[in-house]
C-alpha cells in the first residue's frame, strides 16, 4: 500500500468521507483506496462493529479514529513492524489535538463549511507533520509516543527558575517555560499542571516555529481550554533557548519584548550560555556519570510525567575489543521499539494501551510471553535480548527505565546495571 518505513496520515469529515488533507508520504494514497478505508469503517459501524486498527495481506497497518463525530483521522503505515499500533493510536490522538490546539474544538465539531476548513486545517500542517517525524527520531524527542515531556535537567537550575518565575509573574501570567534545544528544563507550577498531552504539543509547537525572534500566537488547550484561546508569547533569548508564557490579553508583545525579556534575561545569560552547553552534550548534568555499556536510555518520572532520553554520543573507558556504537539515530528507533515492547506487554500505563487486536506477526510471537497473561500481579521488571543490543525495563512506584546496554553485558547482570543507572541519575538529580 505504501513504501516501507513511511507512514500516512488522513483526514475525512466522519458523515461523508469528504478528505481534508493528507500527509506524510511523499506519495499519496490513491482516492479509490482512501475510500475504500473510509468504507470498510462505516460499513463496521453499520453493523454494530468499532473497526480500530487492522493489517492488510501485504503487511501494512491500518489504524482508524473518529473524533467528536464529526472528523475521522486513519493512519496508513507501509510496514506493520515500522510503525506499532500503539505508535498509530498515539498519532491519531496527538494530530486531534493538534488540530484543537491550533483551531479549537468548536471548530472542528461543527464543520459548516467544508471547503473553508481545508484551508484553516493548512495552519497544522507544520505540526503535524513534526508528528510523523517520529518526534525527530535523530535528536531523541519521545513525547509524541510517551505522552510525557521531553526535558533537560539543568545541573544549576536555581537562578534560571527563580527568573523564570519572576518572568512570568511579571506577564501577568502563572504558565511560563523555559525550552534549551526543544526540551524543557524549567517550567513554573502551573505549566507542569496542564495535561501532558499539552505540554508536549506545546513543545512541539514552539519548535516548529523555530528562527523566529518572538511571536504572539493564539492557541487553544485541547483538555483544559478547547473552546477558549490563550496567547502564547515567545521570545528567543539566545539560539536555541526560548521562553514563553501562557497569558490573557495583557501584556502586549511590543511590551513584553522590550520592557520584560531583557530586563529579567539580561542578566542571567551566562547562566543560559551554560545550560545550552550543556544540552549540546546530554539531556544530564555533568555530575551523572553513566556506565560505558549503555547505549541509551529513557527515564520516565509516573508523578510528574517527565521523561530524560540520554543516548551517549561517545563512551568513556571502552575495552578495545568492543565496536563501535550504531548511529544515534538506529539506537533511538530501537529505544522507541523496546518502550512499545514493554508498555504494551507488561508495564502498567497512565493512560489504557491495549494489546494488539490483529493478529500478531512471527515476531511479535516469539517475543510475546503468554504466560504472563495468568499471573495476577503487575510485573516491575522485563529484559529483552536482540541482536543489536540488550534491553532492560526496569518499574517503580514513581519511575520507570528503559535501558539499552551493549551486548557484552552478562544477561544476569542486567538488572543491576538498570538499579544503578537508576540511582544514579534520581538520586543527583531529585528527578
Amino acid at each position: 500500500m505504501l513504501p516501507s518505513e513511511t507512514v500516512q496520515l488522513l483526514c475525512l469529515t466522519a458523515s461523508s468521507g469528504v478528505p481534508l488533507f493528507s500527509r506524510g508520504s511523499c506519495k499519496q494514497l490513491p482516492f479509490s483506496v482512501i475510500g475504500s478505508l473510509n468504507g470498510v469503517h462505516m460499513f463496521g459501524a453499520g453493523q454494530g462493529a468499532l473497526l480500530s486498527s487492522c493489517e492488510t495481506e501485504r503487511d501494512s497497518r491500518v489504524a482508524w479514529r473518529v473524533f467528536q463525530d464529526s472528523l475521522m483521522l486513519i493512519a496508513v503505515s507501509g510496514t506493520a513492524g515500522a510503525s506499532s499500533e500503539l505508535h498509530l493510536r498515539r498519532l491519531l490522538e496527538n494530530a486531534w489535538n493538534c488540530m484543537v490546539l491550533v483551531l479549537g474544538q468548536d471548530e472542528l465539531a461543527n464543520v459548516r463549511n467544508v471547503e473553508r476548513l481545508k484551508r484553516e486545517l493548512r495552519s497544522c500542517y507544520r505540526l503535524i507533520d513534526r508528528l510523523l517525524e517520529r518526534g525527530g527520531k535523530d535528536q531523541g524527542f519521545m513525547g509524541d509516543l510517551t505522552h510525557c515531556a521531553d526535558c533537560l535537567l539543568p545541573s544549576q537550575p536555581g537562578i534560571l527558575q527563580e527568573t523564570l518565575d519572576s518572568f512570568t509573574r511579571a506577564a501577568d501570567s502563572e504558565f511560563g517555560c523555559l525550552l534549551v534545544r526543544g526540551r524543557l528544563a524549567l517550567a513554573t507550577d502551573k505549566w507542569w499542571r496542564l495535561a501532558p498531552q499539552e505540554v508536549v504539543l506545546l513543545s512541539a509547537l514552539v519548535n516548529s516555529l523555530s528562527g523566529t525572534t518572538s511571536c504572539d500566537y493564539p492557541v487553544f488547550l485541547p483538555q483544559g481550554s478547547p473552546t477558549v484561546a490563550h496567547r502564547l508569547l515567545c521570545f528567543q533569548l539566545l539560539p536555541g533557548v526560548v521562553a514563553c508564557v501562557l497569558c490573557g490579553p495583557s501584556p502586549s508583545l511590543q511590551r513584553a519584548e522590550s520592557e520584560l525579556v531583557g530586563r529579567f534575561w539580561s542578566p542571567v545569560v551566562e547562566a543560559l550560555r551554560v545550560c545550552l552547553e550543556q544540552a549540546e552534550r546530554s539531556t544530564l548534568p555533568p555530575s551523572v556519570r553513566l556506565r560505558w555499556d549503555v547505549e541509551a536510555l529513557l527515564i520516565i518520572n509516573r508523578e510528574s510525567r517527565r521523561a530524560v532520553a540520554v543516548c551517549p554520543h561517545a563512551r568513556g573507558h571502552t575495552p578495545s575489543e568492543v565496536p563501535p556504537l550504531s548511529s544515534p539515530a538506529h539506537r533511538w528507533e530501537l529505544l522507541r521499539a523496546f518502550y512499545t515492547f514493554a508498555v504494551t506487554r507488561y508495564f502498567t500505563s497512565e493512560e489504557p494501551v491495549a494489546l494488539p487486536t490483529s493478529p500478531p506477526s512471527a515476531t511479535a510471537e516469539r517475543l510475546h510471553e503468554e504466560f504472563s497473561l495468568g499471573f495476577t500481579h503487575l510485573p516491575v521488571q522485563c529484559y529483552l535480548v536482540t541482536d543489536d543490543c540488550k534491553c532492560y525495563g526496569l518499574q517503580t512506584p514513581q519511575h520507570q527505565l528503559f535501558l539499552l546496554t551493549d551486548l557484552s553485558v552478562p544477561t544476569f547482570a542486567l538488572r543491576t546495571v538498570a538499579t544503578h543507572t537508576l540511582n544514579a541519575i534520581s538520586t543527583p538529580t531529585g528527578f
